[in-house]
C-alpha cells in the first residue's frame, strides 16, 4: 500500500442533491472532505419530465474548480449517479439537451407494450434484470414511439455520469455498472443485448463501449483544465459510475453471510455473487443482477427507499409545515407503532407530487388507519420499509440458498438510527451501519484502484475499515413485529392491484 498521498475528486450526484468530494489517500487511509454541494433538480420541459444538465454541469466545474483554486495536485476525477437515465451525445457536437428522467409518466405508458411485444421471459434471460417500467430499454422504446428526433441526430448514447465524464474530457464510453442497470446488457456474454435494443426500434449503432470498473477514460479536456485550474495531467475514470455499484464496493464487510443496504432516495438490497443468478426463482423473486467492481454482480433489490419520506416532507413543506430530517424522524419515533403499513415495492409510488394524499387513499383502499399526523405518516414510510428489507433478505436467501446473518447499511440513510433500528428488529439480524459517505468513498478508492494506488477489492474494503467508524444495532424481536409481518405479506399478496 502507498505511503505517498495521492488526490482523488469524486462528483456524486443523486436525486436531490449533487456533491464534490475530495478525497485524499495515504498510509491505508483515505481522509474525504466535502467541497462543493448543490442541488439537483428535475423540470417539466419540453414535453416531459427531465433533469437540468446545464446545472449539473456549472456545478461540478464550480465545485472542482474550488479544488483548483487551492492548488491541490489532483490526480483523477470521476462522476457517479443513479442508473437507467441517458443522454444523446449530438453528431455535430453540439450541447446534449437536457435527458428525461426516469419518473417521466411516459415509462409507465410504454412498459406493458414492450413486455407484450418480446416477452418477460426472452428479456429475464438475456438481462437478468428486474423489470421496473423505468429501465433504459423502456425509455429507448418511448424515444422511438415518440419520434424522438436525437435518434437521428446523434452517434452514440450515454448513461449520465458516463455522459458527465466524457463532458470533462474522458472518451465516450459506458462504465459496465451502469450499463447493468439498462435491460439490455447480458451479464454472462458480458455484451449489450442488442437484439432487445433492436427490437423497440433502436439502432445498435447508437450503443456506446463499454468499459470495466476503474477504466482510466483520458486526461481532462483543455476546457475543464482552463475553467477549473486542475492541472492538465489530471486523468477521468470510470469508477463505478453507477452510484449504488460504487457503494457497494465500499461496504466494510469482511467474509460471507452478509447482505448490504444501499439506503438513500433508493433503498437497494442485496448481496455480492461471483456469479449471475439467471434462474426462475431469481426471477419469480423480482430480483435483479447487477454488475459492481471487478463483474462481481450485485444481486439486489430495488426498494421505494426514503423517497417516501423526503416527498412526505415536501408534501408538508407545500402546508407550511417545513422542517428537517431530524424533526420528522423525532415525530415519527414518537408516534405509535405498527399502525399503517405500505407496499414499497408498488412502482406507483414512483412519480412526485402529493404523498400524503396517496398514503392516505392508500390506507383507505387496504382497510386500513389513515395517518392522520406527519408522524405517523413518516413512521408508515419508515416501519413498511424495514418489512421490505426482511421480504428481499428472505427472497435472496431462498434463491442463492446461503444464509445471511449481517446486514451492512451504507449511504445517507443509514444516519437515520430509528430505521437502522427497525430493520434490525424487523429483520430479526445485526445490522452494521456505516460509512456514510459509502458512495463518494467507494468512486474515489476504484479511482485509486484503477491508477494503480491500491491493487485489490479486498484492499479497497480494508482501507474503508481502516478510516471511519461504523456502529452496530441488536435486534430486539417484538411480537408486534411478527404480527406487522403477516400484515405485510398480506398487502404484498395483493401486488399491482393497488393505486396510490
Amino acid at each position: 500500500m502507498s505511503v505517498v498521498s495521492s488526490h482523488h475528486a469524486a462528483v456524486d450526484l443523486g436525486a436531490e442533491s449533487g456533491r464534490v468530494i475530495l478525497g485524499t489517500l495515504a498510509d491505508g487511509k483515505i481522509a474525504i472532505e466535502e467541497i462543493h454541494r448543490f442541488p439537483n433538480r428535475m423540470r417539466e420541459k419540453d414535453g416531459g419530465l427531465r433533469w437540468d444538465l446545464r446545472h449539473l454541469e456549472s456545478e461540478i466545474l464550480a465545485g472542482l474548480k474550488k479544488i483548483g483554486d487551492r492548488k491541490i495536485p489532483l490526480e483523477s476525477v470521476s462522476c457517479d449517479t443513479w442508473g437507467v437515465d441517458i443522454v444523446y451525445l449530438p453528431k455535430d457536437g453540439s450541447p446534449a439537451k437536457d435527458p428525461f428522467c426516469y419518473r417521466d409518466e411516459r415509462n409507465e405508458k410504454i412498459f406493458l407494450k414492450v413486455i407484450e411485444k418480446i416477452g418477460r421471459e426472452k428479456i429475464f434471460s438475456q438481462t437478468g434484470l428486474q423489470f421496473m417500467p423505468f429501465n433504459t430499454l423502456y425509455q429507448l422504446a418511448a424515444d422511438a414511439e415518440s419520434g424522438r428526433a436525437e435518434l437521428g441526430q446523434s452517434s452514440v448514447f450515454l448513461p449520465v455520469a458516463d455522459y458527465l465524464n466524457h463532458f470533462l474530457g474522458g472518451r465516450p464510453a459506458c462504465e459496465v455498472s451502469l450499463a447493468s442497470t439498462t435491460q439490455f446488457y447480458h451479464p454472462e456474454k458480458r455484451v449489450w443485448a442488442e437484439d432487445l435494443v433492436k427490437k423497440v426500434g433502436i439502432s445498435a449503432s447508437l450503443l456506446p463501449e463499454i468499459v470495466p470498473s476503474g477504466t482510466v477514460l483520458g486526461k481532462i479536456s483543455k476546457k475543464t483544465a482552463q475553467a477549473t485550474g486542475l492541472p492538465d495531467s489530471c486523468q477521468v475514470v470510470a469508477s463505478c459510475s453507477h452510484d449504488t455499484g460504487a457503494s457497494v464496493a465500499a461496504v466494510p464487510a469482511e467474509g460471507k453471510g452478509w447482505a448490504y443496504l444501499s439506503s438513500g432516495t433508493w433503498s437497494l438490497l442485496g448481496v455480492e455473487s461471483a456469479k449471475p443468478w439467471m434462474t426462475p426463482a431469481c426471477a419469480e423473486a423480482e430480483l435483479t443482477n447487477e454488475v459492481g467492481l471487478g463483474h462481481t454482480i450485485r444481486l439486489l433489490k430495488n426498494i421505494a427507499g426514503l423517497w417516501l419520506v423526503q416527498e412526505c416532507r415536501r408534501d408538508f413543506a407545500k402546508q407550511g409545515r417545513d422542517m428537517d430530517y431530524s424533526k420528522i424522524t423525532q415525530l415519527a419515533s414518537e408516534a405509535a407503532p405498527l399502525v399503517t403499513l405500505l407496499d414499497p415495492f408498488l412502482s406507483s409510488w414512483n412519480a412526485p407530487g402529493e404523498m400524503g394524499r396517496r398514503i392516505a387513499e392508500y390506507a383507505k383502499e387496504t382497510g386500513q388507519p389513515v395517518p392522520i399526523s406527519n408522524g405517523a405518516m413518516v413512521r408508515a414510510c419508515l416501519e413498511s420499509l424495514a418489512l421490505a428489507y426482511r421480504e428481499c433478505l428472505e427472497s435472496i436467501e431462498k434463491v442463492t440458498g446461503e444464509k445471511i446473518k449481517t446486514l451492512h447499511i451504507v449511504g445517507g440513510g443509514s444516519q437515520n438510527k430509528l430505521l437502522n433500528q427497525m430493520a434490525a428488529d424487523a429483520t430479526g439480524r445485526v445490522v452494521v451501519t456505516g460509512p456514510i459517505e459509502g458512495t463518494a468513498i467507494g468512486n474515489l478508492l476504484i479511482q485509486a484502484y484503477g491508477l494503480g494506488r491500491l491493487k485489490s477489492h479486498p484492499e479497497i474494503r480494508q482501507v474503508v475499515r481502516d478510516s471511519f467508524t461504523i456502529e452496530i444495532f441488536q435486534p430486539q424481536p417484538q411480537p408486534l413485529w411478527e404480527e406487522a409481518w403477516k400484515r405485510f405479506q398480506k398487502l404484498r399478496a395483493l401486488k399491482g392491484n393497488k393505486k396510490t
